[in-house]
């Protein structure tokens, strides 16, 4: 019921975007550095943030959240949105405002979700204190920018959340199915394929900078909740995240040797070398959902059961991820 609940409003408001969209956010012209031939209107994230944060309200009215949890989550996730939206809107042009913004956004999620929880590795409980605390607002701040970063072709942000968000409910249920963790990324989950359907190739509406940056901080909210709960899970999500995050890093990584101006719109993450060697967008978003559920899925179970290290997980997960990502030229100038 709430994935479907939240699957049909996502899909309805998208459709109202669609149709209306002109009015709140600007069109996106394609120049030479876009992987789009035609205007296509973008903003279409508002969606996603109404249907989750409304998610967010019902699961704490129905005690089925920790309030505090929910109004970090929320709060944090809307301050997001907010600058991505002005940002879409050409509002905000200088980065200090969105780092701002950005820094503010995760900070109180932090602060909310009570800090970085000791994580197990290899064994041994590690916790950072303070140092932990500063860790994840920066492990924040980077996940909503490696998904703004990662919406560049048709579909491949919708499948990702889509996918993540269902494998880390899944999980959560497996893990402790009476702490009730698995509802909010059922929720997204939900609201991620409603807007899918619509934004799929070829999409009829992009995401914009107020959905990517939004998913982006609450999965990286919900993962630091799982984590408080069950701190294995928290190692699940990074893995479950390893084609997104593996592609952003070693792309900007790489880009910084070359000093080149990390901000500037470019074309040469390893997925739109693929996409544009394969000529095809749904290929490599379908190609990014089944990376996901043939091979980080596995593992991030095998961690969930305590099979293997939740560390060790994550090198073996991306360790042909890194491979994969400098075979196909992430980083590299693109043409």
């Amino acid at each position: 019921m709430i994935f479907f609940a939240t699957l049909i409003s996502s899909a309805l408001l998208t459709l109202l975007l669609i149709k209306y969209g002109s009015q709140l956010s600007r069109l996106d012209i394609p120049n030479e550095r876009s992987s789009h031939s035609s205007p296509t209107p973008r903003g279409g994230g508002i969606a996603i943030v109404s249907v989750t944060v409304a998610a967010l309200v019902g699961c704490y009215l129905k005690n089925l959240i920790d309030g505090r949890d929910a109004i970090a989550i929320a709060a944090g996730s809307l301050i997001v949105a907010l600058v991505g939206y002005l940002d879409d809107r050409g509002t905000i042009t200088a980065a200090r405002w969105r780092l701002l913004g950005h820094t503010l956004g995760a900070l109180i999620i932090v602060v909310g979700l009570r800090g970085l929880p000791a994580l197990p590795v290899f064994g041994r409980a590690v916790d950072l204190g303070i140092v932990g605390s500063v860790l994840a607002i920066l492990y924040l701040m980077w996940l909503l920018n490696l998904f703004n970063f990662m919406d560049g072709i048709d579909g491949i942000t919708g499948t990702e959340t889509l996918v993540v968000a269902l494998c880390g409910a899944f999980l959560a249920w497996d893990a402790v199915p009476s702490s009730k963790l698995w509802i909010m990324p059922l929720a997204l989950a939900g609201a991620a394929a409603g807007f899918l359907f619509l934004n799929w190739s070829p999409a009829k509406i992009f995401l914009g900078d107020v959905g990517s940056g939004f998913i982006g901080i609450v999965m990286g909210a919900l993962s630091l909740q799982a984590a408080h709960t069950v701190p294995r899970l928290g190692w699940c999500w990074v893995i479950l995240m390893g084609v997104f995050i593996v592609d952003a890093s070693v792309t900007l990584f790489r880009r910084s040797l070359r000093r080149e101006r990390l901000y500037v719109a470019h074309r040469s993450h390893a997925y739109q070398h693929l996409a544009i060697k394969l000529n095809s967008h749904a290929t490599v978003s379908a190609g990014v959902g089944a990376i996901t559920m043939l091979w980080l899925l596995p593992i991030a179970f095998a961690v969930e059961r305590q099979i293997i290290d939740g560390f060790a997980g994550v090198l073996i997960a991306y360790a042909p991820l890194v491979v994969a990502a400098i075979a196909l030229g992430a980083g590299q100038q693109d043409n």
